[in-house]
């Protein structure tokens, strides 16, 4: 599978891990992130992702920052992401199977990496329950 990945100054450390961690399993992965710790806009980088996401340029997404909300509001903005932030294993099953999260979003300052392995391990192994959960997710959009 190709995923992508950014971050900004927050995440650069877990990203690196992650990158390694995917790549072990078979994974291509492309790097949409910063890889300095000197401060940066989120935005930029969350842009990059979502347009990579959507165009099918790579599969999934993932994308860390401080609390992971900023990530996660940027990139929410593209109508073809659903970017989901979990900071625990459960929320990131339920990102998934639920709500079928095309992008994974880390909190990098608020969870500890071997937390943010587990919940990416399981948010990769976490198949979309369908039924219900695609009605709601076709309500999504908005036609405004």
């Amino acid at each position: 599978m190709k995923i992508g990945i950014c971050n900004d100054h927050a995440g650069v450390e877990y990203k690196q891990k992650l990158v390694k961690y995917l790549q072990s399993k078979g994974h291509e992965v492309v790097n949409y992130g910063t890889d300095t710790e000197d401060s940066v806009d989120y935005p930029v980088y969350a842009h990059r992702l979502a347009e990579a996401v959507e165009s099918g340029e790579v599969e999934k997404g993932i994308a860390l920052c401080g609390t992971g909300n900023g990530m996660a509001i940027t990139l929410n903005k593209h109508r073809g992401i659903r970017a989901g932030l979990a900071w625990g294993t459960q929320i990131g099953r339920l990102v998934k199977e639920h709500n079928n999260a095309n992008v994974l979003v880390l909190p990098a300052r608020f969870i500890s990496y071997p937390m943010a392995n587990a919940i990416v391990r399981t948010w990769m192994e976490t198949e979309f329950a369908g039924g219900r959960h695609q009605r709601r997710i076709d309500m999504i959009p908005c036609s405004k």
